[in-house]
């Protein structure tokens, strides 16, 4: 990690990870550099066992989750010819798709602000918690830029027409608009309170079977824009192949016994 990504790691056996951008003093914008290391960051998240990843935290540092892209990073970008403009965008895309293809559920934990491309963050994230002070907008076109790379990944989130009534004019929203398009899942009270949502959060993601959760995190992308008939078959080949499980196995096990399962963390141990 560098000054500008912190990841450290939490819960049982390290299997928590919080990714977190540092840089407050650009209120976590992000540059070429930042994307870089959460492009790699995120690959190597992917590459760890359901047992040693269970849940990844995104987060932001100081007064703002992330003010989007950095504006002297854009003003670099004008000098490019078409080709370097186009690597530079499409190295933005695979940071997000990174994200979104992580096999771990993501949660977002947002505060102050989420502008321009940090509105990319809240869409490839599984779970999205944000204060209720928090301001968002697809604010590209205030300066002549326009939302393209986030698009596939935030239409997915919110639908072709909230984006057609949001991404031309860049206005801004709160949170309350946010959660009612469906960017956001919870809103709370004050930092405190999303610190604790996200506690939460995490004890509902490690009750939940490891590779359970990550086959129901992958569901949700495998079926979309599958007809009918191919969904109801790879839907039934998949509860087939997890019912074989030593994990489903042991879940029913643990039901029937009235136990916890042994994957599921003891309430009353401090670690």
């Amino acid at each position: 990690m560098s000054e500008s990504l912190r990841l450290e790691r939490t819960g049982p056996g390290g299997a928590v990870a919080y990714v977190t951008l540092s840089r407050p003093e650009v209120h976590n914008a992000f540059d070429a550099s930042l994307i870089a290391e959460l492009r790699a960051t995120f690959a190597s998240l992917a590459r760890e066992t359901a047992a040693e990843l269970r849940a990844v935290v995104l987060a932001g540092d100081g007064p703002s989750f992330c003010a989007g892209a950095d504006i002297a990073w854009m003003r670099a970008a004008l000098a490019l010819d078409r080709e370097a403009n186009e690597q530079d965008a499409m190295a933005m895309a695979e940071m997000f798709e990174a994200i979104d293809t992580c096999p771990a559920p993501v949660i977002a934990r947002v505060h102050g602000a989420a502008l321009g491309g940090a509105m990319g963050f809240c869409a490839v994230a599984d779970l999205v918690i944000a204060e209720s002070g928090t301001r968002f907008g697809f604010t590209e076109t205030r300066i002549g830029i326009i939302p393209a790379v986030i698009a596939p990944f935030v239409i997915a989130k919110i639908g072709e027409s909230h984006a057609r009534a949001l991404f031309p004019s860049g206005r801004r929203f709160d949170a309350i608009r946010a959660q009612r398009i469906g960017l956001v899942h919870e809103v709370v009270e004050g930092e405190a309170a999303l610190d604790a949502a996200v506690d939460v959060a995490i004890d509902d993601l490690l009750a939940a079977g490891p590779t359970a959760a990550r086959a129901a995190k992958s569901v949700v992308r495998e079926v979309r824009g599958l007809p009918h008939g191919s969904s109801k078959w790879h839907t039934a080949r998949l509860i087939a192949t997890q019912r074989r499980t030593d994990e489903a196995q042991e879940g029913f096990r643990a039901f029937q016994e009235k136990r916890r399962p042994a994957w599921a963390p003891d309430p009353d141990d401090p670690a």
